[in-house]
């Protein structure tokens, strides 16, 4: 049997939708990914449930709202993998998760959980973006520029840490993190 074609949503339906984005880019920038969804709601002039029928869940708002800009760290993440310097292509994707992931305060803890939780509408991002990191950290060991004892996981852990720090404290001293733990995996080169 055949499903019915999805009917376009109403005008009013794409314009709630749009606004509770877009209020809820302007909450989360100011309060964080904790921030009440009712304050989200009440900034798009809407009720709660309009927000609950668009976004079931806070996973679910914080997914929309990161669609696009996890479309564009991923497009960055697979031409590094093709940059002639797997090096340079390693720190520059670490830098560029780490500000992607410090957008708003508490977003990488929320990464961090969604690798874990399959049921999280977080969960294929984090995936991928695992993934590119994986394939970013194998080229660069092939290419003998990054200690072999290193892995995935540790560059995964530097990035939530610099992510963190960057949410906490400032972009500045998440930079130095980066800079004085990448300087520690990279193998001198004579």
């Amino acid at each position: 049997m055949t499903e019915p074609p999805r009917r376009r949503p109403r005008a009013d339906a794409r314009r709630n939708r749009d606004r509770l984005l877009a209020e809820a880019d302007e909450v989360f920038r100011q309060d964080g990914t904790g921030a009440p969804l009712e304050a989200v709601a009440r900034r798009a002039g809407v009720a709660i449930g309009t927000l609950y029928g668009h976004f079931p869940n806070r996973r679910a708002l914080i997914g929309a709202l990161l669609r696009a800009r996890n479309q564009a760290l991923f497009e960055n993440g697979e031409a590094l993998l093709a940059d002639s310097s797997p090096t340079q292509a390693l720190v520059r994707w670490v830098r560029a998760v780490v500000e992607h992931a410090a957008a708003y305060q508490g977003l990488a803890a929320v990464l961090a959980d969604g690798l874990d939780d399959q049921e999280s509408e977080l969960h294929a991002s984090c995936v991928r973006m695992t993934d590119i990191g994986d394939r970013l950290v194998a080229n660069a060991r092939t290419a003998g520029t990054l200690r072999r004892d290193v892995t995935g996981a540790d560059i995964f852990a530097l990035m939530n840490a610099a992510a963190w720090t960057r949410e906490h404290m400032n972009p500045e001293q998440a930079d130095r993190l980066v800079a004085l733990t990448m300087d520690g995996m990279l193998v001198r080169m004579p």
